[in-house]
């Protein structure tokens, strides 16, 4: 192998891991002094005890300080409270929040990659503009839905979704997996029986699984990639602004004609019915909640 492939390849598994790879913590040094210190009146309405932080760690951020680090510190970037072309001293970040040096480079080194931040030599580490941030991002679309942007980021991802998933239905009902449409069926019935119990949180997590396999299904690898931003958009609004926004009959009643769709290879009927199911209902009212815990 090349030197230049197994660079590459390094990369790589750093970049999916999360995990600086080798050198790379150098890039955000820790310096004596600088004017481009972040002025402390930056970081006064934030909570330093990184305990506290309630949501959860998701993405390749991980757990424990570094995954808390990460998120306290993109809530504050996506939220505007660290706004564009802000410089972020690891040194004062470090001592703020009362973490590590190896913390401090290891977050910094995330959130570069999800562009909302710059690290470069003789300027220092600064926040990027909006323009730059990975918006299909988990982390970011989270932030997004709990923040300032609440509602541009709902609307957004039911648009969104309102393109990719009516296709993936159109496109699984070509595809005779069996297994995968019992599945979904079994998910019906799961979200059925949980309305009858009252038991909202089973109802979500059977009706985030069979939106997921219905895109599997549909054996398009790039959708299949993009399903991500339908679990996320299930995950922040709790069932975005449809059908499932609230657990009830209808919901059901267009998840099974979805289902009985597909096992008869219907692609426009299934496609009609999720289009259905992603209608917004004006008469609802919409409200994000609180984030979720795991």
């Amino acid at each position: 192998m090349s030197t230049l492939a197994h660079t590459m390849m390094t990369a790589a598994r750093s970049a999916d891991s999360g995990l600086a790879g080798p050198g790379e913590l150098d890039r955000y040094p820790f310096p004596e002094s600088g004017a481009d210190r972040v002025r402390a009146s930056a970081w006064d309405s934030t909570d330093h005890d990184l305990g506290r932080v309630g949501r959860r760690a998701t993405g390749n951020r991980g757990r424990g300080l570094h995954g808390q680090l990460v998120q306290q510190l993109g809530q504050m970037i996506v939220s505007g409270d660290l706004g564009a072309d802000r410089p972020l001293v690891p040194e004062e970040i470090g001592q703020r929040f009362e973490v590590s040096r190896t913390v401090v480079r290891e977050s910094l080194r995330v959130l570069e990659a999800k562009g909302l931040v710059s690290a470069r030599p003789n300027v220092g580490t600064r926040v990027r503009p909006v323009s730059d941030w990975n918006l299909l991002d988990p982390d970011i679309i989270e932030w997004r839905a709990f923040g300032p942007q609440r509602d541009d980021q709902r609307r957004e991802l039911n648009e969104l979704r309102w393109t990719i998933e009516p296709l993936a239905a159109r496109l699984a009902a070509g595809h005779g997996r069996e297994d995968v449409q019992q599945r979904l069926a079994d998910m019906v019935e799961i979200m059925g029986h949980a309305l009858g119990q009252g038991d909202a949180i089973t109802f979500s997590r059977a009706d985030a699984e069979f939106h997921s396999l219905l895109i599997q299904l549909a054996g398009n690898r790039m959708l299949e990639h993009l399903s991500g931003i339908v679990s996320s958009a299930l995950q922040v609004s709790g069932g975005p602004i449809t059908g499932c926004d609230r657990p009830n009959e209808t919901a059901i009643g267009h998840h099974a004609r979805i289902v009985d769709a597909l096992a008869a290879g219907d692609g426009t009927g299934a496609e009609t019915a999720m289009r259905h199911l992603l209608t917004v209902h004006p008469e609802g009212e919409r409200v994000v909640p609180a984030p979720r815990e795991h």
